[in-house]
């Protein structure tokens, strides 16, 4: 057994643990009379005064400074998640009414109009509303959008994030209930995007209030900028972003074929592969390079939107890890025979079989042609190291991968929880690895950080696909449309290995045969899933996966806990929040989920 496969027995047994993330689930009451409301709120204000806002809030520290002020006020925590949104809002305050009206979105919820009667439309971007005047979402929209605000009537968070990524915003205004603030707690604090919202006073989810005044007066926020500005990772996720937008994408890698004639199929060849790199995905990884490169050189970019740049050879090192990443996802779909991809059919489902493998092929080597071309500017040394670490990786992902396609077509499907994590450690770890690996070599000598970034890695990978397993069953629109693919393509899966070993012999048995089945009996699909979730539930399947993420969640943590300086030990620990952010899942992926079996 090697050491990094110890490592992964011992993170299923006895990885450290830390008290579990908070949920609000209980805390949902606003205060019911406006007194009360305006107590709180001004008890916040005078807190907030006294509050450091150069850092950035978490949720944690969210929690125990509100505790703190219900304490004071003689409160108990019914009105904890009240109190949390109002200290958000003060933190934010001063920098949302520094932001100029025209780059400030006001997003609204749908609940707050008319039930009966109202006349608007849903489009791709939520409510299509019209300026009727029968009730508050006009009104607000009427007087946002005079002063230039963009505004949203919708409650879905990936358009949002979308938006704030694609550098249309820098603020946020919002109205919304406590239930969808909860949610939007992780991501908005984690993007570091200045907000205010005023809560809702009910969560019914129909002709629901708000206090109009508390409204207006957010939309209506405007001072001279402000003195201090909170430290933010949103202009590297912009700049990761903007790599892949043309015309950037095809300056910074200019395309060889572009002048050839429209009907030239090396044209078109070029720009399938070019077409697919720029499609869809967080652009995580690549944002994992400039942030880790931009941590070792001070965090610049988290303090100022200016005032630091990026240089276009660090920015084509970032981009190579994104090639590979999507020249893995070319051909993943095709081994797995996948349909989706981003919401949209599989290369190989549009174009073929033989020409998806080949612009997997051809971005593979453009990814290593990214860096090569560099290697002047970079340095040799530099240079070579990256090549080589992208190269142990693409071997790693390589093995993983192998190992997965030779069991999936074995006879034998017996499958043990280590099993299961080794593919992980191969599939998943490496990318991260990649990733931190080349953004701290290109900022210096990198010795006294990688054994960090492989053990960190690791763990942090071998969670996020356990995320990705539990995400399967409820099905997404970023990426794979229909939930229980991992059971219909007959993957090893982590869940499978727990479920082998917590059935009973003959729950076993049925498991290990309805697997062996799964691939050739295409009709019938939506029976298999079902059973085989009814096993997952018999079997605490999603429960104990859930509890594995947590394990190997702190081990990361514990590893970051070690790392100098602390611009690139805050970024890891950004890096676990960000990438390890479970949102709905523990709550939809595994209580809900078990109530369903039930």
């Amino acid at each position: 057994m090697t050491v990094a496969e110890a490592e992964l027995e011992v993170a299923t047994e006895a990885a450290p643990t830390k008290p579990p993330k908070l949920s609000t689930a209980a805390f949902k009451a606003v205060p019911e009379t406006r007194e009360l409301r305006d107590k709180v709120r001004a008890a916040v204000a005078a807190f907030c005064k006294t509050v450091d806002k150069s850092k950035p809030l978490n949720k944690d520290s969210t929690k125990e400074m509100a505790e703190g002020i219900l304490s004071s006020l003689g409160l108990g925590e019914t009105y904890l998640g009240f109190t949390m949104v109002m200290l958000t809002n003060e933190f934010w305050r001063e920098q949302v009414a520094a932001v100029p009206f025209h780059r400030r979105l006001m997003l609204l919820p749908h609940c707050l109009k008319n039930a009966e009667g109202c006349p608007a439309e849903y489009d791709e971007l939520g409510l299509d509303c019209k300026k009727c005047g029968a009730c508050e979402v006009g009104d607000f929209r009427t007087k946002a959008e005079q002063l230039g605000y963009k505004v949203l009537v919708s409650e879905g968070t990936p358009i949002v994030l979308k938006i704030i990524v694609s550098g249309h915003i820098d603020a946020i205004v919002g109205v919304a209930c406590l239930n969808v603030l909860e949610k939007a707690f992780d991501k908005v604090l984690l993007a570091g995007i200045p907000c205010v919202a005023t809560p809702l006073l009910s969560s019914n989810c129909k002709n629901t209030s708000v206090d109009n005044d508390w409204v207006f007066e957010s939309i209506d926020l405007h001072t001279p900028p402000a003195g201090q500005k909170t430290k933010t990772y949103m202009h590297l996720m912009r700049a990761a972003n903007a790599m892949f937008e043309e015309p950037e994408l095809t300056r910074l890698v200019p395309r060889a074929r572009a002048a050839s004639p429209e009907t030239d199929p090396l044209r078109t060849h070029e720009t399938i592969a070019y077409d697919f790199l720029a499609r869809g995905g967080k652009r995580s990884r690549p944002f994992i390079t400039l942030a880790a490169y931009d941590a070792l050189r001070g965090a610049p970019a988290t303090l100022s939107d200016s005032g630091w740049e990026l240089s276009d050879p660090v920015k084509r090192a970032a981009l190579a890890i994104e090639t590979f990443h999507k020249a893995s996802l070319v051909h993943d779909d095709i081994e797995d025979d996948d349909s989706f991809r981003y919401g949209a059919e599989t290369l190989h489902r549009v174009h073929g079989v033989g020409t998806a493998i080949n612009v997997g092929d051809y971005l593979i080597g453009l990814g290593y042609r990214l860096v090569s071309r560099d290697r002047k500017e970079l340095g040799a040394e530099v240079a070579a190291d990256v090549l080589d670490k992208l190269a142990d990786a693409h071997m790693k992902l390589s093995e993983g991968q192998g190992a997965e396609l030779l069991w999936r077509d074995a006879r034998n499907k017996a499958l043990t929880t280590l099993d299961a994590l080794k593919i992980y450690a191969l599939k998943t770890s490496p990318a991260f690895e990649a990733a931190l690996y080349t953004g701290v070599r290109l900022a210096g000598p990198v010795e006294k950080y990688e054994k960090v970034i492989a053990d960190f890695s690791r763990n942090v990978g071998v969670a996020f696909q356990i995320l990705n397993d539990i995400k399967d069953w409820v099905g997404d629109s970023d990426n794979k449309l229909v939930a229980g693919q991992d059971v219909c393509a007959a993957r090893p899966t982590l869940l499978l290995a727990l479920a082998l070993e917590g059935s009973s012999p003959a729950q076993r048995e049925e498991l290990l045969h309805l697997i062996g089945t799964a691939r050739t009996d295409g009709t019938g699909a939506e029976e298999l899933v079902a059973r085989v979730r009814h096993l997952y539930f018999a079997a605490k399947v999603f429960e104990k996966a859930d509890k594995l993420v947590d394990k190997f969640r702190a081990k990361a943590e514990s590893l970051a806990d070690e790392v100098e300086p602390t611009e690139f030990r805050e970024f890891l620990y950004y890096l676990v929040d960000t990438v390890l952010e479970k949102g709905d899942l523990p709550r939809q992926g595994v209580t809900q989920f078990v109530q369903l079996g039930r």
